[in-house]
């Protein structure tokens, strides 16, 4: 009998966030394609104002029947890790990776358990689904390092529109002005390695470009003693114009990818990673460093580095900055691996991967 819905379940619903925007991603395809479709999520990590866009967790286990399908999105220790293996529904599991614990030790401990517990849960979930799919091969294989069974890739969804939301006025008239603007967008955590940023930004300011900025767009909620850290070294070598705006609205971030030279990452765990989309989306060239799904992300488009001298990628930056040859051919590239994206049918490759528990 064909499932007569398809429900999602998140660890935490909120604006900006890549899976609560692609569990609304689904929930449209799966409406649109005449399935009843909810979100479930903890109330108390659904942010206040989006509350009455979600059910709460607590109801999953009486609303879900028999002929309900239901996906969990896994990645982080969460109660709903625990409730998902009880329902009564046809299960299917999405992974985003779970941070390895060990980058949160010393900085933020309570976030260190909870990455170690939900590693643990994802352990536990081996066999409990009909359908296991990741986000990315990289994960594919991590999940499968923890007993899960044939696992497949599902590339996250991603709603093109939402990312190139007309862009804020005051930023383009701040930033737009010419100089060379590095840019990063992410949480402020500390496997996307900020301090390197602000490593390859020393060099690239006092020897290359005294004008360039630095711009790193994420919250650092939770993680507050990592800018302070981070802002300390940048007071001790004298660097002027490293920016921390933290979490902005859509239009400003859409704003600060228009006013960017170059997008620059050089986080160590990656498990997909958003930002490398939606900077070749609006047409910045990246560069970035060649750790865990960074590479298969890419797909070959933007420079890739495998050692991180700090030096040399200052003098990458400013060669793709003002090389207009190596910046078309770049763009050019990664033109080509975005429209492998764009161009996808979501519902036709989802409706693929869940037809065991949704046929």
């Amino acid at each position: 009998m064909t499932a007569r819905s398809l429900h999602q379940i998140v660890a935490g619903y909120s604006k900006g966030d890549a899976i609560s925007n692609e569990a609304l991603t689904i929930r449209a395809t799966a409406r649109a394609r005449g399935l009843a479709s909810e979100i479930y999520c903890e109330t108390a990590r659904t942010l206040p104002e989006l509350r009455g866009d979600v059910r709460d967790l607590s109801r999953a286990a009486a609303d879900l029947g028999p002929d309900d399908a239901v996906l969990l999105h896994l990645s982080i220790g969460s109660p709903a890790n625990g409730l998902f293996p009880s329902l009564r529904a046809r299960k299917a599991i999405l992974y985003h990776n779970i941070t390895p614990p060990e980058w949160y030790e010393g900085v933020r401990e309570a976030t260190a358990r909870l990455l170690a517990h939900g590693r643990e849960q994802a352990r536990a979930l081996a066999g409990s689904a009909t359908v296991t799919l990741a986000d990315s091969a990289y994960n594919a294989a991590e999940l499968e390092a923890m007993g899960h069974r044939d696992v497949g890739v599902f590339p996250l969804a991603l709603d093109f529109s939402h990312i190139r939301t007309a862009p804020d006025r005051g930023v383009l008239r701040e930033f737009n002005d010419g100089r060379l603007n590095v840019l990063f967008v992410g949480r402020g955590v500390p496997n996307k390695r900020i301090e390197d940023l602000v490593g390859a930004f020393y060099y690239l300011r006092r020897y290359i470009d005294p004008a360039a900025r630095l711009i790193h767009i994420g919250s650092y909620a939770g993680c507050e003693r990592y800018l302070s850290l981070l802002r300390s070294r940048v007071r001790e070598w004298k660097l002027e114009d490293v920016l921390f705006p933290g979490s902005v609205p859509q239009p400003q971030l859409a704003a600060y990818y228009r006013c960017a030279t170059v997008f620059l990452c050089m986080s160590e765990h990656e498990g997909f990673c958003v930002p490398i989309v939606e900077a070749m989306a609006h047409d910045v060239p990246v560069l970035a460093y060649a750790a865990a799904a960074v590479p298969e992300t890419l797909g070959g488009a933007g420079v890739l580095f495998r050692e991180k001298r700090f030096d040399l990628v200052a003098e990458a930056v400013a060669r793709v900055a003002r090389d207009d040859k190596l910046r078309a051919a770049l763009l050019a590239r990664q033109r080509r691996r975005l429209a492998d994206f764009e161009s996808r049918d979501l519902g036709a490759e989802l409706w693929r991967k869940l037809a065991p528990v949704l046929a």
